[in-house]
């Protein structure tokens, strides 16, 4: 929701300014009164509820009306507390700040527009007007078959991962009890098996989090970018421990071969680079 309310607040000018000249096209709500607002609904699908009250005393007037049933025990109620939302100053038609409605329990913002002695309130979901203005996506059946793949093959990988950790402690003790005993390659082979458990498990934490737990609906957010930055960052590491423990078994075996270990470490200091650039530029583009 703290994602929905950002996108809200960057666009707030263009929702208001839609709604506001939307119900100004409806024409006077008056008459739409008798029909419980069924034209209103039809044209804002994201109009959750409407109902009216007293311009003077701010009684609530008439029932609750929702899309698809009425609910009359409000009647009566004063609705004063809503103009602490709510700002006409010279205008007839007005939008409050969002705010969770005790009536629906969702996050919405009301609109309210003054006709003759009256005042009518119509509270529309975040959500779906977001959406509906093409602002976020959300395709309710796709969510559950991505999100069930997403939280599967992230289950999957972490299983993977706590392998691969198992697998660096067994290198470790088979190498000093059951091989040659203590030597560089020795420490640094787990070293490298725990570094990719980590990335792969981080990669796995990663798509939980943006895909799964916190579902990102925002088109110009950067958390596409995140699990490619985090997963690069712990590959890199990877290679430059390996790229160390190259270093170290030619300088002890053959120093003829000390190129191969320069090679290695231009590729990796490439990659840093170009890491680097990719960050930079998403960082501009934002």
């Amino acid at each position: 929701m703290q994602e929905f309310m950002t996108t809200y607040r960057n666009n707030m000018e263009d929702i208001e300014n839609f709604l506001i000249e939307t119900i100004r096209n409806v024409g006077n709500l008056s008459s739409k009164k008798d029909k419980n607002f069924t034209k209103l609904f039809k044209v804002f699908p994201s109009l959750e509820l409407t109902y009216i009250c007293d311009r003077d005393s701010l009684n609530q007037v008439s029932s609750n009306i929702y899309r698809d049933k009425k609910i009359n025990t409000q009647i009566g109620i004063n609705r004063r507390y809503l103009m602490n939302k709510i700002n006409f100053k010279e205008k007839i038609i007005s939008v409050s700040q969002p705010y969770i409605s005790s009536a629906t329990g969702v996050t919405c913002v009301t609109v309210a527009k003054i006709e003759d002695d009256k005042i009518y309130f119509m509270d529309f979901n975040i959500t779906i007007l977001l959406q509906r203005m093409g602002l976020i996506e959300i395709h309710k059946e796709f969510n559950i078959i991505s999100k069930g793949f997403y939280l599967v093959t992230a289950n999957v990988m972490m299983i993977l991962a706590i392998f691969t950790i198992g697998y660096s402690f067994f290198e470790f003790i088979n190498s000093i009890f059951f091989k040659s005993g203590l030597s560089i390659e020795s420490i640094f082979k787990p070293v490298i098996a725990l570094t990719l458990g980590l990335a792969i498990f981080d990669l796995a934490k990663t798509i939980l989090e943006q895909e799964v737990v916190f579902k990102s609906y925002s088109k110009n957010g950067k958390a596409e970018y995140k699990v490619l930055i985090k997963f690069s960052i712990t590959i890199i590491i990877a290679l430059l421990i390996e790229s160390l423990m190259v270093v170290f078994k030619i300088a002890i075996d053959n120093y003829s071969q000390m190129i191969h270990a320069v090679y290695l470490i231009c590729g990796v200091s490439f990659l840093v680079v170009a890491l680097g650039l990719f960050i930079y530029f998403v960082n501009k583009k934002s």
